[in-house]
């Protein structure tokens, strides 16, 4: 099935290099990555337990509607993961074939819960994407700031001589075995202008990176969570 380009993901409309950390286009990049360790512990938290309590159950009829509960709260999760890839990046995925009911009444429906691939998929994506969401929101976060931070040093280095003892920004401080204290603090123009540099690379390679993150939770979620053509 093919769709319409859409703007946000045309690559006709993805900012140059150099205008990529101040576009519109990388802060919902950035939104993306961040805003999935919270849907990724929410999901986990409602799949891991439902899955256990209707494994530990399954010994009795008891067991089965808590397995058909998991899988329709997993199907709901998946739902809300392609609606947030639509509205972030700008995807749209194709929602997975609906349930094939093949007897009527509760357990015909139940059974035909229970045979859903598509549910089971929602459940894996669950729980596989946990350890990844906890990674790309910590790179995400660190580079993010880190770039900034470095970059902007120079506006903000004079605090260190004006509000504490050092010089400057003090990278290393110890006495080594003879006794001798050695101090290193950037005080240089050039070593404040090598910070800033520093950072300014980090700042422009950090939508790259963060780019390639999210291209891991598009491909998990085309994968588990839409419909194969």
């Amino acid at each position: 099935m093919s769709t319409a380009a859409n703007p946000v993901t045309d690559r006709s409309d993805q900012p140059g290099f150099w205008r990529a950390p101040f576009s519109r286009y990388a802060f919902r990049q950035f939104g993306y990555a961040l805003s999935g360790l919270p849907m990724a512990v929410l999901g986990f938290c409602l799949v891991l337990p439902l899955f256990c309590a209707g494994l530990g159950l399954s010994l009795t009829l008891l067991g089965l509607p808590v397995l058909g509960l998991l899988l329709a709260v997993a199907r709901g999760l998946g739902a809300a993961e392609r609606l947030r890839i639509h509205t972030l990046l700008g995807e749209e995925l194709p929602a997975p074939p609906e349930i094939v009911v093949r007897r009527e009444g509760f357990w015909g429906r139940l059974t035909g819960r229970l045979a859903d691939p598509a549910g089971w998929k929602a459940v894996l994506h669950q729980v596989a994407m946990l350890p990844w969401a906890i990674l790309s929101f910590t790179l995400t976060i660190t580079f993010f700031c880190l770039g900034w931070a470095l970059a902007l040093f120079p506006v903000y280095q004079w605090v260190f001589r004006r509000y504490t003892s050092w010089d400057g920004y003090r990278v290393a401080d110890w006495r080594d075995s003879n006794g001798v204290q050695h101090v290193y603090e950037l005080t240089a123009p050039w070593q404040i202008a090598g910070v800033c540099v520093l950072g300014l690379v980090i700042l422009f390679l950090t939508p790259q990176l963060v780019r390639g993150l999210n291209g891991v939770n598009r491909f998990a979620a085309r994968a588990l969570l839409s419909a194969n053509d």
